[in-house]
């Protein structure tokens, strides 16, 4: 299929009227992801997590590896065409709640930097660093996976969050 590879980021805390709740529209994501010029190659876990910000519903999060020929403008259109077809609307908040959230994390051609048509695109993300829902489930699918920036892998970069931290003496 493709020559790019790119990793996903999933978020969703709102039901869907026809898929359900956040779970399940994470999984018909999924599916609606692995269509055309796209193709899955690997699926992490749903996980279910805190919200950030002023929303009060818990999230349902999910990593994907993505093969595909698009550039990573396309690939942000895509996601963007999907999100809206699950009926998300861009307000302006952040941290609001959201039927679906798809965010592109990394892809194999490095960093990349773009705003086209008023959409920027900054890859890596710039806060996967510091999203535990983010690496958790990006580390079971692309672990060894480097951050082209830090040069650190996925699975290193999630076990600087979740890891205690021993006290210096």
């Amino acid at each position: 299929m493709g020559r790019h590879r790119y990793l996903i980021a999933l978020g969703s805390n709102m039901r869907h009227p026809r898929h359900g709740l956040p779970r399940a529209v994470i999984g018909a994501a999924i599916k609606a992801l692995d269509h055309g010029k796209t193709e899955v190659l690997a699926v992490s876990k749903t996980i279910e997590t805190p919200p950030l910000g002023p929303s009060r519903r818990r999230y349902a999060n999910a990593a994907v590896l993505l093969r595909s020929k698009r550039a990573p403008d396309e690939v942000l259109r895509k996601l963007q065409k999907i999100e809206r077809k699950f009926g998300r609307r861009r307000t302006g908040q952040a941290w609001g709640a959201r039927v679906l959230d798809l965010d592109v994390v990394l892809w194999n051609g490095g960093p990349w930097v773009s705003e086209e048509g008023g959409d920027s695109l900054v890859i890596p993300h710039p806060a996967f660093r510091e999203r535990a829902f983010v690496l958790g489930p990006a580390a079971t699918i692309a672990g060894d996976w480097r951050d082209p920036l830090t040069r650190l892998s996925v699975r290193q970069l999630s076990a600087r969050l979740t890891k205690p931290r021993r006290p210096l003496r």
